[in-house]
């Protein structure tokens, strides 16, 4: 995006030192208290003792001296009329001469040194009315140019949801026109773009954030949640959610500035946070990608793997798009089961676990089926975002980084491991698993095949039970050789044909056939935790 200077494309409002540049050089700036800069918001005459209740933020005062006759003069009575001024956060005092007093009295100028109020002198040449006048046209001039400004940066913005990145772009165009640092944080607490102020301010450690996030991502309805951090640029924190349609929470956009914002400013933030929630609400609950994907696959299903390049690169595009990533970046399956209710509740629509599960993954594939759910996502599903499915009550199979076209073998992978998920109760990733028999068995349904298949066994005392199988283990592992076992066990052939034979008999099964050999080697790899170790460890 093309992007203006900082200054010059900035929303912005009129300053006192605006003003005082539109003036005649008449007025005489008696003490400089550096608010030059601060929002002016009107001018106004004022002969009251006390007129700060009528006054408000940002106000140029202007004053004949009347307030000062008589007991007014005093240093006590000046100290409390200029301390009120300051209390109120007037921005300057202006000091008309005459018909009162023909100069600034010392006394109000001491006052105003003190308390650090600027402070002009007004000739009697240049009437309040005129100075009131000019201020009008000047504000006019502003707004008009305010609304300039807020139209291009609303078309600015709404160039930015239509990026490639749309959520990247919208801010760097928020905080281009807003003196903010923005973060988007996304339904999981995790930050999904950030915006850097113009004046180099950063967001505050994420961690300091976390107790608004968390009443943000809890609350319900539209609000704002507002903190402070003393660090620059944070002195005022305010956080909007992002909320779906039927007011889920869909993620936050959390703002940082050292100073409160302009009303133009405001309308720029609300916008921004308008079009952010229509971004995560078409993200997670709409789009016409998955339709056109659905649609290809279901009418061509070769064409995942014969069809051209230029048919599969536009798949890919499609994948993309419902996947919230970009054509080159992994892929992987999960598939969720509900450990404590297989089954959904009765009267529990799965619309709303699916909805959530597109939030939680940031992907539109989605599917319910009968043992929970399945999707497809560009998320490593870090040990966090685990934590959060287990809590829950889900557990979950995680399958390695695949594309589109290995997509078909990655889910027979994952779903080969779901039973392991259902026995156990603990979540797998594929790519920590042993890819074989043992491996992707697991050590729950080992332990059973070994208790069913090798009980007459198992069930006698140890020293008997401990050198059968030992003696099987061998057998087994030189495939049935009697020499090279009774090598390997440093015992006579015939000794070992005589004790195979007692197993064979123990257990009632042919040990010739390779099925009952292969079963029984399965399930002697799980006799440590049935015999306390020592035959899970045999020679």
């Amino acid at each position: 995006m093309s992007a203006e200077p900082a200054t010059s494309g900035r929303l912005s409002f009129v300053t006192l030192q605006q003003f005082l540049d539109q003036l005649p050089p008449l007025l005489t700036m008696l003490h400089d208290g550096g608010s030059g800069g601060r929002l002016l918001r009107w001018v106004e005459p004022s002969e009251l003792e006390d007129p700060t209740p009528y006054l408000p933020e940002g106000e140029f005062l202007l004053t004949a001296g009347l307030p000062f006759l008589g007991d007014g003069g005093s240093p006590a009575s000046v100290d409390a009329y200029v301390r009120r001024l300051v209390e109120a956060k007037v921005a300057a005092l202006g000091f008309g001469i005459r018909p009162y007093f023909d100069a600034v009295p010392e006394v109000v100028l001491d006052a105003c040194r003190r308390h650090n109020l600027t402070l002009f002198e007004v000739p009697e040449s240049l009437p309040f009315a005129a100075i009131g006048l000019q201020f009008s046209q000047l504000l006019e001039t502003d707004n008009a140019r305010v609304f300039r400004q807020l139209a291009e940066t609303n078309r600015q913005l709404m160039r930015a949801v239509l990026s490639p990145k749309p959520e990247h772009e919208l801010l760097a165009a928020l905080v281009q026109r807003v003196p903010v640092w923005a973060v988007m944080v996304g339904a999981d607490g995790r930050v999904r773009a950030r915006g850097t102020s113009a004046g180099g301010s950063t967001a505050v450690e994420l961690s300091l954030l976390e107790p608004m996030l968390e009443r943000l991502l809890s609350g319900r309805g539209p609000r704002v949640e507002m903190d402070g951090f003393d660090q620059p640029g944070s002195a005022l924190v305010v956080g909007h959610p992002l909320r779906s349609t039927r007011d889920a929470n869909l993620g936050a956009l959390i703002l940082g500035s050292d100073d409160p914002l302009t009303p133009a400013q405001n309308n720029v933030v609300q916008s921004a946070v308008g079009l952010l929630e229509l971004l995560v609400r078409q993200r997670t609950s709409g789009s016409l990608a998955p339709s056109q994907l659905a649609t290809a696959v279901l009418l061509h299903p070769e064409s995942l793997t014969t069809g051209g390049s230029k048919h599969v690169n536009g798949l890919k595009d499609l994948l993309a798009q419902s996947l919230s990533s970009t054509r080159s970046a992994p892929i992987r399956v999960l598939q969720g089961v509900k450990v404590d209710a297989p089954e959904w509740p009765a009267g529990d629509s799965p619309v709303r676990e699916l909805l959530q599960w597109r939030r939680m993954f940031d992907t539109k594939l989605v599917e319910i089926t009968d043992y929970g759910f399945a999707a497809l996502t560009r998320l490593k599903v870090d040990d966090a975002l685990l934590a959060d499915v287990e809590r829950l009550g889900w557990r979950l199979v995680i399958g390695e980084p695949t594309e589109l076209t290995s997509l078909p073998a990655a889910y027979q992978r994952a779903t080969s491991l779901r039973s392991r998920v259902q026995r156990s109760g603990q979540s797998l990733r594929a790519d920590e698993v042993s890819w074989s028999v043992t491996g992707l068995l697991g050590r729950e349904a080992g332990t059973l095949l070994a208790e069913r298949l090798l009980h007459p066994v198992l069930a006698l005392e140890p020293d008997r039970r401990d050198p059968l199988l030992a003696v099987l283990r061998g057998w087994l592992g030189e495939n049935g050789s009697w020499d090279g076992s009774a090598k390997l066990l440093g015992l006579h052939r015939n000794s070992v044909r005589r004790q195979i034979g007692v197993i064979a008999d123990l257990l009632g099964m042919d040990l010739n056939q390779a099925q009952v050999r292969a079963e029984l080697w399965i399930a002697l790899q799980y006799t440590e935790g049935l015999t306390g170790g020592a035959a899970g460890n045999g020679a």
